[in-house]
């Protein structure tokens, strides 16, 4: 396995660990819809967290989250109605970003609760 992919795993489960003690009920990791991932799907106060995890050895080139272009932003948010119409979900849904900063054998977790928002398209 290459080193960015298993740091990547890594935080990924690092950050559905640090989600459970925050009171979030995971549903899913690694959901799937075509070419898109969602790494985490959980409930969190009544409410679908849909959580892109982004993790980072060195913030040198910047802060993990800041690597969640809007490229990505719709991939989540195009994965994230089909995970809610496949499950026949009627609930609200935000979308969260888990920046994940690996240092040593530790990680400093971070959890930005609506880090962004659907845009309506322009027709």
């Amino acid at each position: 396995m290459k080193e960015e992919h298993k740091t990547g795993t890594e935080g990924e489960q690092a950050a559905a660990k640090h989600l459970r003690s925050l009171g979030y009920e995971i549903l899913e990791t690694n959901w799937r819809f075509g070419q898109e991932e969602i790494d985490i799907i959980a409930v969190h106060k009544n409410i679908i967290a849909v959580v892109e995890v982004k993790t980072r050895s060195s913030a040198a080139f910047g802060e993990p989250e800041v690597f969640v272009n809007r490229q990505k932003q719709r991939h989540l948010i195009r994965a994230a109605d089909a995970y809610l119409q496949k499950k026949g979900l009627d609930l609200e849904v935000r979308f969260d970003i888990a920046s994940v900063l690996k240092k040593g054998d530790s990680y400093q977790i971070t959890i930005i609760e609506n880090a962004f928002y659907p845009l309506l398209s322009r027709k």
